[in-house]
């Protein structure tokens, strides 16, 4: 009953159409939406200064249904409530009295439709859709109603022009979300209405953004193509190449910031932020986004002067001395370093040149030889990083460059095993077995032989502190002494027939 109620009194007051079969019927029409005039040269028989609603709502239903009144109300609470709520801003705003041009927004497919009593100077004066649509209709006529069609979204319509009555647009605009600002932004673009173009973007470039807002703001300012006026907007989220740092330089600049951070948390947090950028990037084939390989091995050859410089200087300091644990520490950070960065390098498939880099560290090597394996051992990790990944095919290089690297390296790795796998949980001991493995399987059979020869009398004498590769063993011994006989047979069956066809 007390819908009832309200109903009735809304329909007193001239808020509703009594008649509530009223409806609208719309052919297909395109975008923007379009407009309507309704005209009279002095003989229509009403006027719109007469006493008629301010505005009025007419719902549109589907063909051979009908609805009262009160069920229209009972189904659209919430449409009513916010109409009269822009209704009561128009009048709040309004001070031009009683409107002179009936103005009707149509939604798409006719399914909503609002009409209210509007100003045609404010019309004029604000938007240039209707400074376009309603020109030359001054000599004797009389526009008797003008209708909007095919509108998105009715209620924001009616809102954007109510927003032409407003004196401070920004101010009202503080209290929307990005999303309202939007559909205010569209509309504003669509009749041409430029202050509320102005404000919109004004509010924009102010507001904070999620990163889902960001989307749809980049998006709709494009589809919009406001141009120069959307460029302080955007700015936000990119930069003119002139004006920008390359990322090159910032990423090198991050990278050198973390190898030198002094405190592990963050030193951890941020290498795993940065890694994650980077493949991202790589993922993303069409990211503008660059970083140099030499800027990636500049690095590396950072990280090496640093080690060979901290070994240098700890194989001349007594073992009792306080100093050689700091300067331990200092060596494991850096071979942490390395580590990282030849991660970085096998995501991108450029580490080829690091497996010769590191084969060639003669002199590295031989210091590593003479300091205790509880110190050195965080650098054999970086040998046991790059035969994972040659034996998973990431990096591919030639053979010569495959046995230098075991050449070098192969025997402080056997010395530094036990140590590595069993005080570092990161290090997955079966992976550094299969991936020397197939590293040593991927060089020719007599290095092979001569490899792993080696490893069977040390296997025997060192047990579990050597890897065990056993697999690779077996491999090698079908290859030289069970398959090689066949391959010497000719089984090739295939025939070769050679004739003369007559010109």
């Amino acid at each position: 009953m007390a819908s009832e109620r309200e109903v009735s009194r809304m329909i007193k007051q001239g808020f509703l159409s009594s008649d509530p079969t009223l409806s609208f019927n719309l052919p297909s029409s395109t975008t923007p939406p379009r407009m309507k005039m309704v005209s009279n040269n002095g003989r229509s028989n009403r006027s719109l200064n007469n006493l008629s609603p301010p505005y009025t709502t007419t719902p549109v239903y589907p063909e051979n249904q009908t609805q009262t009144l009160f069920q229209i109300m009972s189904e659209e609470p919430s449409h009513q409530s916010k109409i009269s709520k822009i209704m009561k801003e128009f009048e709040d705003l309004n001070c031009y009295g009683r409107g002179d041009v009936r103005l009707t927004v149509i939604g798409k497919d006719g399914h909503a439709q609002i009409s209210m009593d509007v100003h045609k100077r404010v019309l004029l004066e604000k938007s240039g859709f209707f400074r376009d649509s309603l020109k030359g209709r001054d000599q004797g006529v009389v526009v008797q109603s003008v209708e909007i069609s095919d509108c998105d979204d009715v209620e924001v319509y009616l809102e954007t022009l109510v927003l032409m009555y407003s004196h401070d647009l920004k101010r009202r605009l503080m209290d929307e979300d990005v999303s309202k600002v939007l559909a205010f932004l569209k509309v504003s673009a669509d009749i041409m209405f430029e202050t509320g173009i102005v404000s919109c973007l004004e509010c924009l470039e102010a507001m904070p953004w999620s990163e889902d807002e960001e989307e749809k703001i980049v998006t709709q300012l494009g589809q919009l193509q406001l141009c120069d006026l959307a460029a302080e907007v955007l700015q936000r989220v990119s930069s003119e190449p002139s004006t920008s740092t390359s990322a090159n330089d910032i990423f090198l600049r991050l990278l050198s910031g973390v190898m030198q951070a002094k405190d592990d948390k963050a030193r951890r947090e941020m290498r795993t932020l940065i890694s994650r950028f980077f493949r991202e990037n790589s993922s993303d084939h069409g990211n503008r986004l660059d970083v140099s390989k030499d800027s990636l091995y500049s690095l590396c050859y950072r990280c090496l002067s640093s080690l060979t410089l901290c070994l240098s200087e700890a194989t001349g300091i007594d073992d009792c001395r306080v100093d050689r644990g700091v300067l331990m520490a200092q060596v494991a950070q850096e071979a942490e370093n390395m580590r990282w960065i030849v991660d970085i390098l096998i995501d991108r498939k450029i580490g080829d040149e690091f497996v010769k880099l590191w084969a060639d560290q003669k002199e590295l090597a031989l210091l590593h030889s003479r300091i205790p394996t509880m110190y050195r051992h965080e650098i054999s990790k970086i040998t046991a990083q790059l035969c994972i990944a040659i034996g998973r095919g990431h990096i591919l290089v030639p053979k010569d460059c495959r046995f230098s690297l075991l050449s070098t390296w192969l025997e402080a790795l056997y010395e530094d095993f036990a140590w590595m796998t069993r005080s570092c949980r990161s290090v997955d001991k079966k992976l550094v077995e299969d991936g020397l493995s197939q590293t040593i399987l991927t060089l020719p059979l007599l290095q092979q032989q001569t490899i792993l020869l080696t490893w069977f009398d040390r296997f025997l004498s060192k047990g579990d502190d050597c890897p065990n590769i056993q697999k690779a063993f077996e491999v090698w011994w079908r290859r030289a002494f069970i398959r090689q006989h066949a391959a010497e047979q000719d089984n090739s069956h295939l025939q070769i027939t050679v004739c003369d066809h007559p010109n």
